[in-house]
């Protein structure tokens, strides 16, 4: 099968989520290919993302369908990120919390944009909401896997599913949507920061005394915008790709933290047998009683890290031209935006100097 042929958009385009790690991203790609682009932030929330940065800036609230029609008036297509990302057992709520920002937010904007004539959406999935195989989970998930709904998937997963939902139901309806999954990301512009960003600057300052075995798909900044572009300019509509960069064991990323930024490597393994009952207790304990505490291996997150679970990027590589680089790349970029930020040290030795201890990563299935 033949790559799609490109479709071009010169319009005005509306970001969602712009100053979310993805979006920072993704709106300095708009802004370098000379797009004119507007941002929609909810006040109140870290915009740092976008600070500095030549843009138009609408206020809102995807909750608010009022505040999205001018949000969406003029724009020729729409980039929608942002979400509610957790990977803890929220509370009644939190989970509602989750659901109207991700659910009824996402039929809110695609609502407007169907009013204002846009021409297409791309809105920004999760690997989470992909199926994957009930008898060996490691097995690669694709996009015709049907998501299982009665395992402990986590409150954010559910939303990410019906957010799918509501994107075939604006399809149906004669708007041009297509879903951009995204795996475990990495990569620089991460001002929130993400779990792994925090990881990052946490073993960097030697507070990162264990961690638990197990392994996820990971996708680099860079390719994860690529995705989204080629998404925007050579998807189908109705349809949804999935983006990763590959795979990787945590024992890989423990030295891979070791390798970029010069600290010792973190040497307790716990066993995710152990660490899952004892994160159980934890995370009840500081949602119920110290919700303000940031937690960052929930139950959630050790089990997902279990399931080893695996992402096949095949249908973007065929269909969209999509072709995976390496994570190497990605923890280095990430470190090298932190230390900009003066959140670790600036290193000596740069990612160029350690590439003879790189591997390159060719083009990939999913499969590991």
């Amino acid at each position: 099968m033949a790559v799609n042929e490109h479709r071009r958009f010169d319009g005005k385009v509306l970001l969602t989520g712009a100053a979310g790690h993805l979006g920072a991203n993704l709106v300095r790609r708009l802004l370098d290919e000379g797009r004119d682009v507007r941002v929609l932030l909810r006040p109140g929330d870290n915009n740092t993302g976008v600070d500095g940065l030549e843009l138009e800036r609408i206020y809102g609230d995807l909750r608010e369908p009022a505040s999205l029609e001018k949000a969406v008036e003029g724009c020729e297509t729409i980039f929608h990120v942002a979400a509610t990302i957790s990977t803890v057992n929220a509370g009644a709520r939190a989970a509602r919390g989750i659901f109207e920002n991700n659910v009824l937010g996402t039929r809110n904007l695609l609502s407007a944009a169907k009013d204002a004539d846009v021409a297409r959406v791309v809105v920004t999935g999760s690997f989470s909401a992909v199926g994957y195989d009930l008898d060996d989970p490691s097995k690669p998930g694709h996009e015709r896997r049907p998501f299982y709904p009665f395992d402990k998937s986590l409150p954010y997963a559910h939303t990410k599913v019906l957010v799918e939902h509501e994107c075939l139901k604006a399809f149906a309806d004669g708007l041009d949507v297509i879903i951009a999954t995204s795996c475990a990301l990495i990569g620089p512009h991460d001002y929130n920061p993400s779990r792994m960003g925090q990881t990052i600057i946490d073993h960097t300052h030697g507070r990162l005394r264990a961690y638990v075995p197990g392994g996820f798909d990971w996708v680099r900044a860079q390719d994860i915008v690529d995705g989204h572009m080629l998404a925007m300019h050579r998807g189908r509509g109705g349809q949804k790709y999935i983006f990763s960069t590959e795979y990787k064991e945590i024992d890989e990323i423990m030295a891979l933290l070791h390798e970029v930024t010069g600290r010792p490597p973190t040497r307790m393994r716990i066993p995710g047998s152990v660490m899952a009952v004892t994160s159980e207790v934890a995370s009840f304990v500081l949602t119920n009683f110290f919700p303000n505490v940031h937690q960052l291996l929930t139950p959630g997150a050790i089990r997902i890290l279990r399931m080893r679970r695996r992402a096949d990027t095949q249908k973007a590589q065929t269909e969209l031209g999509y072709r995976p680089t390496n994570v190497r790349e990605a923890f280095y970029e990430a470190y090298e935006h932190f230390a900009r930020r003066g959140l670790v040290p600036s290193r000596v030795q740069s990612r160029e100097a350690s590439a003879s201890r790189r591997e390159p990563s060719s083009a990939r299935t999913g499969a590991a």
